[in-house]
Parts: structure tokens; C-alpha cells; sequence
């Protein structure tokens, strides 16, 4: 009698040699580096063979693990078009998704991938704003499914990643330890300042916020001026921003959860099945939800 493959972690074996690593798998799946690791185990286990061997510092795939990522990609390729097949005569209609602008670029492309994949007929319509704001549209229905930093119980939720916050600056900013730190901050609430102030109050700095903006946008361009420093996730740097941590005496921050929510008390049959559908393939499980 043999064991069935797990699709989940033959998916995680395809991206480790796609995005050329563990942490980089990782941050595409939105997971831990450590789970990627364990799935791995996991997978060597059921195969009896070791899937990696080190090169250096490195780790690349071991004949067995070639062997066996060829054998994933075919079957991961018939299961992704099972999924679609059947997706295509039962998901129909449309759906509202919303994002902030911080994951726009990878939270939100990975959710809309795996939609795609398994629903081409399905309308998506698609928002990008501010978590606080987004929450309260899916509070008012006017969205069906959100991605939120905001820790929420009303509604029915799994976590999508935790990702670490970083204080970010311009590539060529000079911080100066002797003065107050220059935050720049977006008016509103917001999750990341309040992250910032009790980290810098706990640790005695002394702080202004020096620049106030309405958006992300106008954040960056702050940052990209070297206008001052400001909390968010690592997600926003770039080629133009670095990051200051306690080598220059900053304190560390602590890392923000992602959630994917679904509209509380949802009517609409395809919503839930794509939330059910997301939570499979993703490999979110009912553990890991924001109660």
C-alpha cells in the first residue's frame, strides 16, 4: 500500500528551485523560512531519500530531489487543471477583493494568482487603500474579502503571513544618534506608527514627527528624500531605501500579521468557496486565525 504525495509540500519543492532558495520560497508562500524547512523534512521522510545536499553555503536539490521535482511539476500541472476544470462550470459571478499598499505588490499578486488558477470565468474587481479604511468597507459589505494588517474577530479570518518591520530610510541618509529622530508618518491611524512610538518610547529616544502624508506614496517620496525615517514593512525595500536596525541604536520592531478576511455572515456561494479554495491551496490552516 502506498502513501499518497502531499501537493502541499511538492508545491513548496517547485518553489524553492524556482525562486533559487529557502528564504526566498518562503517569502513567496508566505511563510517562516523554519516551516519551509520542516515541510522539507516532512517530504524527505515520506521519500526516504534526502532532497538536498549543500553546495557551500547553499543548499541545491540532490539527484533524488530532481527526480522527484519532475515528478511534482507533472503533478501539481494535472491538479491545477482538475481545479480549474471544475472551478470553470461552478465559480461564476463576480468577486470584491481588497489590499493595502504596502502587499499590493506581493500579498495581493499571490492571492490573485491562485484565484485566476482556479476561476477564469470569475470577475474580480480589485482595491487598493489603507487597512483601517478597508476594514470598515468590508464591515459595510461594500467588499467581500480583504487583506489586513488589523486584528479583527468580527470577522472570519486566517493569518496570510507574518512579515518584520523595519525602520526604513534613504539609500544615502545620514543618521545622526545625537538628535531627535525625524519620523515620517501618514495621517490617520496607523499600525506601523503606533509600532514605532512604543518602540522608541520604551527605548528613551527622542522622536518628531517631522513629515505627515496621506498616502504611501507620499511616504516614499518622504523616504526617497531623505527627509527623515519611518516604520513599515520590509516589503517596501528597495533599491532606493535601506534599512537602520540597532547597529545604529534603533530599537527593534516587532513583525505584522497579514490576514485574508472574509465578509462577516457572507450570502454569496462563490465567496465562500473561493475563501475555502484560497485556504487550500495556500495551505492556510484553521489554526492560524486572528482570534
Amino acid at each position: 500500500m502506498y502513501n499518497a504525495l502531499d501537493l502541499t509540500l511538492l508545491r513548496t519543492l517547485t518553489c524553492i528551485e524556482e525562486q533559487g532558495g529557502f528564504a526566498l520560497a518562503a517569502l513567496h508562500l508566505g511563510l517562516t523560512q523554519s516551516a519551509v524547512t520542516q515541510q522539507m523534512q516532512r517530504l524527505e521522510d515520506q521519500i526516504g531519500h534526502p532532497l538536498f545536499e549543500k553546495q557551500g553555503r547553499q543548499k541545491r536539490l540532490s539527484p533524488h530531489g530532481k527526480k522527484l521535482l519532475d515528478y511534482a511539476r507533472h503533478l501539481l500541472s494535472i491538479n491545477d487543471e482538475a481545479l480549474r476544470s471544475f472551478a470553470q462550470g461552478q465559480l461564476a459571478g463576480s468577486l470584491r477583493i481588497a489590499a493595502p499598499h504596502d502587499v499590493a505588490d506581493t500579498l495581493l499578486p499571490l492571492v490573485l494568482t491562485q484565484i485566476a488558477r482556479a476561476s477564469p470565468r470569475l470577475q474580480v474587481e480589485i482595491e487598493v487603500g489603507r487597512s483601517p479604511l478597508l476594514m470598515e468597507s468590508l464591515q459595510r459589505g461594500d467588499i467581500d474579502m480583504v487583506i489586513s494588517n488589523r486584528h479583527d474577530t468580527q470577522h472570519e479570518g486566517v493569518v496570510l503571513r507574518r512579515t518584520p518591520t523595519v525602520w526604513l530610510c534613504s539609500a544615502n541618509y545620514v543618521f545622526d544618534r545625537s538628535a531627535a529622530i525625524p519620523l515620517i508618518m501618514i495621517d490617520g491611524p496607523s499600525l506601523f506608527h503606533r509600532l514605532a512610538r512604543e518602540a522608541l518610547e520604551a527605548a528613551q529616544l527622542p522622536w518628531l514627527a517631522t513629515y505627515t502624508t496621506r498616502n504611501l506614496m507620499g511616504m516614499k517620496a518622504a523616504l526617497r528624500a531623505g527627509l527623515g525615517v519611518a516604520a513599515r514593512g520590509i516589503e517596501l525595500v528597495g533599491t532606493e531605501l535601506r534599512v537602520l536596525g540597532e547597529s545604529e541604536g534603533l530599537p527593534r520592531l516587532p513583525d505584522v500579521t497579514y490576514y485574508l478576511y472574509i465578509r462577516h455572515n457572507v450570502i454569496n456561494p462563490t465567496t465562500r468557496q473561493v475563501f475555502d479554495m484560497l485556504k487550500a491551496n495556500l495551505g492556510l490552516s484553521e489554526g492560524d486565525t486572528p482570534a
